[in-house]
């Protein structure tokens, strides 16, 4: 035990470079694309909104490239778990966050469709490289048919994009994703000897440690907005994020390396994840119907109570 300091240190600097670098990353990158021409609604739909999400990614590739799969297939789900559980959880306690009528009709329904084709490919404990590639390529068409639907009113995206010439632009790019990497490095290193120091798995330490690290960006991303009073994105992210997850951060292990899991990331770790996706959902729906009137859907403190109740729910059960 003594000779964990180290790993524990490597999963502390990994966490505050991946928050650091993914901050500048997402913001040289969106402002570079900026000066390129691109359109808010574009920049907004695909760098903005997938770039909070970068953290996963790179951490799911490292972790597939270094053989610890199950590591990388439970920071896809710990970090959906987390968004919704924790991210909206907190925020609703902030603030109540009414939810645009488009979210209901396109984004919702994408991602409940998503959540049930990745439980049919998990559902026999394995990820086979085609199954991958499957859900790699769903994401295009998804984010395409998300831009398609929001065309004509691109407003309601709101990106923020820093102004910054392009050198600097490029310059923070860079700098970003070397940083990213970096980090991504150290904290699969650290989170991987940790779970070995203390016998737990992999899959564990991705389900707690990794997934809550890689959700502290979507975390203090919502919680500012929720502050400064842009009530409106905080649930718009969290779908979006939570989309990009499962179409890339959980695909890019079954592409790089097949992976054969326990049973529990289905039985246990999966229908915790899909069970809190459809409790938001019909949350959502049910407050549209019956708010309608009254301005449409919105998230309040009592289902934020309850997202964080059935989230501390679920690290009981998961380390009991």
């Amino acid at each position: 035990m003594t000779q964990l300091w180290l790993p524990v240190l490597f999963v502390l600097i990994g966490f505050i470079g991946l928050v650091w670098s993914a901050d500048k990353f997402v913001a040289g990158s969106a402002a570079m694309a900026r000066t390129f021409g691109l359109s808010k609604l574009i920049i907004g739909l695909t760098i903005v909104a997938f770039g909070t999400s970068a953290p996963e990614v790179v951490v799911s590739l490292n972790a597939a490239l270094r053989g610890a799969g199950d590591l990388a297939i439970g920071n896809a789900l710990g970090s959906n778990l987390a968004n919704i559980g924790l991210v909206l959880g907190v925020t609703a306690l902030i603030a109540v966050l009414p939810v645009q009528s488009h979210l209901l009709k396109i984004e919702l329904p994408l991602l409940l469709l998503v959540t049930a084709i990745a439980g049919w490919f998990l559902s026999d404990a394995t990820l086979t490289r085609l199954e991958g590639w499957i859900l790699l390529l769903l994401l295009p068409l998804v984010v395409a048919v998300m831009i398609y639907c929001k065309r004509s009113h691109p407003d309601e995206i709101d990106d923020e994009t820093p102004v910054m010439t392009r050198g600097a632009s490029i310059g923070w790019f860079i700098i970003g994703l070397i940083v990213l990497i970096a980090s991504s490095d150290l904290l699969v290193r650290g989170a991987s000897e940790l779970a070995l120091g203390f016998g737990v798995s992999p899959l564990i330490i991705g389900l707690t440690v990794v997934a809550v690290g890689t959700s502290l960006p979507e975390l203090a991303a919502s919680v500012i907005s929720a502050i400064k009073g842009h009530y409106d994105i905080a649930i718009g992210n969290v779908i979006g994020s939570n989309l990009f997850n499962l179409l890339a951060v959980m695909a890019i292990p079954g592409i790089v390396a097949p992976l054969h899991m326990e049973q529990a990331v289905y039985s246990r770790d999966f229908f915790a994840m899909a069970g809190l996706t459809l409790l938001l959902a019909i949350a959502l729906y049910i407050s549209f119907f019956t708010r309608r009137r009254r301005g449409g859907a919105a998230l309040g403190k009592p289902l934020g109570l309850l997202l964080l109740a059935l989230y501390a729910g679920y690290y009981v059960l998961l380390l009991s």
